[in-house]
C-alpha cells in the first residue's frame, strides 16, 4: 500500500489517469474503470488516484459532472482478488485499520465532490464497485445489470465505505438489511424499483443517457446545482426545522448569483436562460 498514486494535475481536461480513463466532453468528465478482462477491479492504486481526482474536481470550474462507467460491458467486481484481498491477509489490525480508512476516503471524496456524480452501471457491479455507484448523485442501469454488496461473501460485515448509512437512505432499512445480510445480486428490475437507479435503458444507451443527463445538468446553475448537492447531504443530520432554516440562508445566497438574474432577464423576454456558472 504504499506506492503512491498518480498526482492528479489540472486541469483535469490534460490529466491523464493511470488507472482508469478520463474524457472531458462539454463540460462533462467521464470517469472509465478499465480493467475489462477481469471486470474493472479496483486496487490499491486505483482506489487513491480516484479519491485524488474526485478531491480535485472541486478546484475546476471546467468540469460541472462527472460520469462513471466501465469498460467492456462491466461495471465493477470490486476489490481486486489477488491484489487487495491476497494481501490484506498479510495485515496487521493498524495496515488493515489504514486500508479501510483508505477506502472510505473514496465515498468521502464523491460526496465532498461539488458536482453531481451520475453512474452508468452496466454488467456487474459488485463490492466496492456497488459502493461507487451507491455513492454516486444519480443512477442508470443498463438491461442486465446487477448489483451485489458482496462483503459477507467474504466472511466480513456489511458496514463497508458507509453502506449502513447510505444505502437504507436510497433503497430502504428492510432492502438494505436484505442486499447486505445475504450479498445476494439485486437486478436492474428491482434497483429502479426500489429507486436505487432512475431507470434502465439498453445496454448501448447507458453511458450516452449518463453523459446526456450530465451535460442537461451541467447547463445548469452551477452554484445552485452545488448549493442543491451540499444540502442533500448535510440535512442527512438535520432535524426538519434545521433543515428549513438551512435551506432558507442556502437559497437567499442563490438569489445572489448574476445566473439567478440571467433566470429572470430570459424568462421576462421569453427566452431559454443561458447559465454561465456565476
Amino acid at each position: 500500500m504504499s506506492k503512491p498514486a498518480n498526482p492528479v494535475t489540472l486541469p483535469l481536461a490534460d490529466y491523464s489517469p493511470k488507472h482508469f480513463l478520463l474524457a472531458v466532453v462539454d463540460r462533462v468528465a467521464t470517469v472509465t474503470l478499465n480493467r475489462p478482462e477481469r471486470k474493472n477491479p479496483l486496487t490499491f492504486e486505483s482506489y487513491r488516484e480516484l479519491t485524488d481526482f474526485f478531491r480535485a474536481c472541486a478546484m475546476d470550474d471546467e468540469v460541472k459532472t462527472v460520469v462513471v462507467t466501465g469498460a467492456g460491458g462491466n461495471f465493477s467486481s470490486g476489490g481486486d482478488v489477488f491484489e487487495i484481498i491476497g494481501p490484506l491477509i498479510q495485515m496487521d489490525t493498524k495496515g488493515l485499520t489504514a486500508f479501510t480508512r483508505m477506502t472510505g476516503d473514496l465515498v468521502k471524496a464523491m460526496r465532498a465532490c461539488p458536482q453531481p456524480i451520475v453512474a452508468a452501471v452496466e454488467g456487474i457491479c459488485a463490492g466496492a464497485g456497488a459502493i461507487i455507484a451507491m455513492a454516486s448523485d444519480l443512477r442508470l442501469a443498463a438491461t442486465g445489470a446487477k448489483v451485489a454488496f458482496l462483503f459477507n461473501k467474504v466472511g466480513l460485515a456489511g458496514c463497508d465505505m458507509g453502506a449502513c448509512a447510505i444505502l437504507p437512505r436510497i433503497i430502504g432499512q428492510s432492502r438494505a438489511s436484505e442486499l447486505l445480510y445475504t450479498g445476494r445480486f439485486m437486478t436492474a428490475e428491482e434497483g429502479e424499483k426500489w429507486g436505487f437507479f432512475s431507470r434502465i435503458v439498453t445496454a448501448e444507451q447507458v453511458l450516452p443517457q449518463a453523459q446526456l443527463l450530465g451535460k442537461q445538468i451541467a447547463e445548469g446553475p452551477t452554484f445552485a446545482n452545488t448549493m442543491t448537492k451540499r444540502m442533500l447531504a448535510m440535512e442527512w443530520a438535520m432535524s426538519v426545522e434545521e433543515a428549513i432554516e438551512a435551506e432558507a440562508v442556502a437559497q437567499a445566497l442563490c438569489m445572489t448569483t448574476e445566473d439567478f438574474n440571467r433566470a429572470f432577464e430570459a424568462f421576462s423576454n421569453k427566452r431559454t436562460p443561458v447559465f454561465e456558472g456565476n
